[in-house]
């Protein structure tokens, strides 16, 4: 299957730019793609190396978690990410991380207030934090899903990591980007021990708004 493939390639690609990056590291994290016009989707496997990874070594699924490529076992939140492909029909990839960043401020519980314009334009009205669940449960899906109907693309797993979302791989590893900025430099202001101000409110509706546009065009399949 041609977009099989081609969702294999553009997970080995991206797993190796995040790596390069610094994003990525040893085997920590998650990368899927949804399958165009499937319910099924590509996702990196469970506890291997990026620097190794290969397109063989990529496994698909269908949304009920059954094999329908690839012999490794996969991630071991493949049920996270059905569950999300799911209930977020304009989501095409989904990027789990573990950067140092973003997780400094999960592990103290601070989401990241609408700082910037672009961070409202493409990760939404602020990054908020998703509860602490043990990672590949069962309550972590169920947590994850209690939380992502904001239309945001970004989220903070307290204890855990970042994840983010995009309408294409290119689109998530830039919301990836973004989304480090914006903590690295609310990290920096918390510690000025002064006040971090936000965007006016009419300007992070307006990019909040066109943020929603986008994600209505992506769940209508125009991609």
């Amino acid at each position: 299957m041609p977009e099989m493939q081609k969702a294999k390639e553009t997970i080995i690609s991206a797993a190796h730019r995040l790596l390069e990056k610094g994003f990525l590291s040893a085997t920590g994290g998650n990368l899927s793609v949804r399958l165009p016009g499937e319910e099924a989707f590509a996702i990196t496997p469970s506890n291997f190396d990026y620097s190794e990874m290969q397109i063989k070594d990529v496994c698909v699924l269908d949304f009920d978690l059954k094999h329908l490529e690839g012999g490794l076992k996969p991630s071991v939140e493949s049920g996270m990410h059905a569950a999300i492909y799911q209930i977020r029909p304009d989501v095409h990839t989904i990027i789990h991380t573990h950067q140092v960043y973003p997780s400094t401020l999960a592990s103290i519980r601070t989401g990241i207030p609408a700082l910037f314009d672009e961070q409202v334009r493409f990760l939404g009205r602020s990054v908020d934090v998703i509860p602490y669940a043990p990672s590949g449960t069962g309550m972590l899906k169920k947590t994850i899903v209690k939380h992502i109907g904001t239309h945001h693309n970004a989220y903070l797993m307290a204890s855990h990591g970042a994840l983010v979302f995009g309408d294409s791989m290119q689109r998530a590893i830039h919301n990836v980007e973004i989304l480090d900025k914006c903590a690295l430099a609310y990290l920096l202001t918390l510690c000025t021990e002064k006040e971090a101000h936000t965007i006016p409110l009419i300007v992070r509706e307006v990019a909040f708004a066109k943020l929603k546009k986008d994600q209505k065009k992506y769940s209508e399949g125009r991609h």
